[in-house]
């Protein structure tokens, strides 16, 4: 039987990526996103993804999203909790209450909102897997990036909490820790650093891809090819696990 898929933020980057490996694998897959014009673009990759317009962040919205796709896949195997926001970047003592929790509530409250809706049918049918989208700066920290490196730590321990739940069910529950990926968020990050430290945006990119063994960003599809794997067969006893993709870190970029 063809997996039944279920992705937030999946209407571009990392997480259409993530929707397109699946479908290319036979799955049945759903994608939610907050960008409209990337959520017009969706069938043009792919004519077997559907797509929703969801602010994951809305308890009343995620709800909805759950029921409707559920009732249209008839169920759910996998869930890819990808939704996240890059948040500010500046010193903690210059960053706005509001700004810390807009961050926090995309990239972890989207994941705490999506996981209880998919725990009770994954119990039910005692299969299952959720994968979350955490960062190696939830290994590490990450100056100038205080909110979003707490909520990707927090989303660690979300996954971890949620394997010793739902292990007794064989509901598996893992997180990726991408490294650098490239493409136009990363290409933003990089910009806002850089005009925060008044350097160049090439210096800081060379920061990044110098702190790794092998020095390049990852790609979009190396994340989604970890995705695919920890919801196979294959990683049946893979769980409570962050898992990085990121070349190896060395020395985690920390600006200054």
């Amino acid at each position: 039987m063809a997996q039944r898929v279920m992705i937030t933020a999946g209407a571009s980057g990392i997480g259409l990526a993530i929707a397109k490996a699946f479908a290319n694998n036979g799955a049945k897959v759903s994608v939610c996103d907050f960008d409209e014009r990337a959520l017009g673009e969706v069938a043009q990759f792919h004519p077997q993804i559907s797509a929703a317009h969801v602010d994951v962040s809305n308890e009343k919205a995620v709800d909805q999203w759950f029921d409707k796709t559920m009732g249209d896949l008839g169920g759910i195997d996998v869930l890819v909790n990808n939704a996240g926001a890059k948040g500010p970047t500046g010193n903690v003592e210059d960053i706005a209450l509001d700004d810390w929790r807009q961050c926090v509530s995309v990239c972890l409250d989207s994941h705490f909102l999506c996981a209880r809706r998919a725990a009770r049918p994954m119990k039910e049918q005692k299969s299952g897997n959720i994968i979350n989208i955490s960062s190696t700066a939830g290994l590490y920290g990450y100056g100038l990036r205080t909110p979003y490196a707490a909520a990707k730590w927090a989303v660690i321990g979300l996954t971890k909490s949620l394997a010793i739940e739902l292990g007794p069910y064989d509901v598996r529950a893992n997180a990726i820790c991408p490294g650098s990926v490239e493409g136009p968020r990363m290409q933003r990050v990089i910009k806002a650093e850089a005009d925060g430290r008044g350097i160049s945006a090439d210096v800081v990119a060379k920061e990044y891809t110098q702190s790794q063994s092998i020095k390049r960003f990852v790609t979009p599809e190396e994340i989604a090819d970890m995705c695919v794997f920890l919801a196979s067969p294959a990683a049946k006893m893979v769980t409570g696990q962050a898992i990085a993709v990121d070349g190896h870190t060395e020395t985690f970029h920390i600006g200054s």
